[in-house]
């Protein structure tokens, strides 16, 4: 437990934001609670403190009632210093006859505040046990002062505000921090896309000089690859430079596009996987950004040939969904996972290999998302069968403009 509490306090904070969040709200419900309970306690004694001080009046009514000496002491001292607590005074018929700290409306006329003084009453009987004062044969009712009322509410007014202030400093540092994410994230994509120019300008030269060198012939084949190698340097660079930038979006081939990605990877990755496409039609069209949205194609693919160690079937349904939405669904015969990890797995660093960076889901849902506009997640997993990622783009430029003024689709 104290490990525990040790990664939430000094580690990744970031990585542990589920847990951090859960400690935030029970510290909160913590005071909360302790401040409703403490004032409560108060009130409880208020309560006691107001009752007597109406059993000292009411006495002092009494005593009043029955004698004929001198009572300014009493009249002054007892009587009339009470300001806060309400309270109306019933003879033996049941009519009011004498009140005190009865708020009326300005300019009433004795009907309304006859209508007034009967509600009033009819609450106080409802809120305590009346003081009877047997000599004078007169009922006493009251109810708890203004300052009672206030005093009870108090600590759920606070816990309102603390709540709400919560959630505001909460909510302005999220969005710094986004913020200060996308300048990292622009800045050093494009300083990538600026330092990796140079060396493939470099190799492209080489490339040409060894087309024309006597060495072709023997090694065209050899050349080629090299050559196909750094026509997708020049992606990656185009990609990242996109990153940094606002990325162009714009009606492209969806099938096209797909399966040129997966042309590209399978002689790079293992023989034993078999990569299928299924379409609805090839002529489906998707508002995107083609070298972006095939960086995620392929990065998805690629955690799906990790998951099943090199070996099985990775699947692409490419589906019309509406006239708006298109939806392409890859799913892979790997491991699985577990439910609590369907959004844990687009958190920056989180990989399940040793040695991942965990930045490819991430990536891919900053581009779905961020830059499309649409929806990625995980549709379903199953333990030991495999997992099926869904991707929800807009199918038209009605829908991309939609995007633009109201933000991420909701799917």
């Amino acid at each position: 437990m104290k490990n525990r509490f040790q990664d939430l306090t000094s580690g990744d904070l970031y990585r542990n934001k589920k847990q951090v969040k859960w400690l935030v709200i029970l510290v909160s419900l913590v005071i909360g609670t302790g401040s409703i309970w403490y004032t409560n306690r108060l009130v409880e004694e208020l309560k006691e403190r107001e009752r007597r001080q109406i059993e000292l009046l009411s006495k002092a009514l009494e005593y009043a009632s029955t004698t004929s000496e001198n009572l300014t002491f009493i009249s002054q001292e007892i009587i009339n210093q009470n300001y806060s607590i309400p309270i109306i005074m019933v003879d033996s018929e049941g009519d009011p006859f004498e009140f005190r700290n009865i708020i009326f409306k300005k300019n009433s006329n004795k009907e309304d505040s006859a209508k007034i003084l009967e509600k009033e009453l009819i609450e106080m009987q409802e809120e305590y046990e009346p003081i009877y004062l047997s000599e004078a044969d007169i009922q006493v009712y009251y109810r708890n002062s203004e300052l009672l009322l206030n005093l009870k509410y108090y600590p759920y007014i606070q816990l309102a505000v603390i709540l709400l202030f919560g959630v505001l400093a909460y909510t302005l540092f999220n969005q710094s921090k986004i913020a200060e994410q996308n300048r990292v994230w622009a800045g050093l994509t494009k300083e990538t896309a600026h330092q990796l120019g140079t060396p493939i300008a470099s190799l492209m030269a080489w490339i040409d000089y060894l087309r024309n060198s006597p060495v072709w012939e023997e090694n065209r084949e050899i050349i080629q690859e090299m050559d196909k190698d750094v026509v997708k340097l020049r992606m990656v660079t185009e990609r990242f430079s996109s990153i940094g930038s606002k990325p162009v979006i714009q009606p492209e081939n969806l099938y096209e596009s797909i399966e040129e990605t997966i042309t590209y990877l399978r002689p790079r990755i293992s023989t034993k996987v078999d990569l299928i496409i299924n379409a609805d039609s090839k002529d489906l069209e998707a508002m995107m950004n083609k070298p972006l949205f095939e960086w995620v194609i392929e990065n998805i693919c690629k955690n799906g040939v990790d998951a099943m160690k090199g070996k099985g079937t990775i699947t692409i349904d490419v589906l019309q969904d509406s006239d708006k939405y298109v939806i392409v669904d890859i799913t892979d015969t790997g491991k699985g996972m577990e439910k609590n990890m369907y959004k844990r797995v687009f958190n920056p660093g989180f990989s399940t290999r040793k040695r991942g960076w965990g930045l490819g889901l991430t990536l891919a849902k900053r581009i779905i998302e961020g830059y499309h506009g649409g929806k990625i997640f995980v549709k379903n997993s199953e333990i030991g069968k495999g997992t099926t990622f869904r991707i929800v783009l807009h199918g038209s430029l009605e829908g991309a403009s939609q995007f633009i003024t109201e933000g991420i689709l909701e799917y």
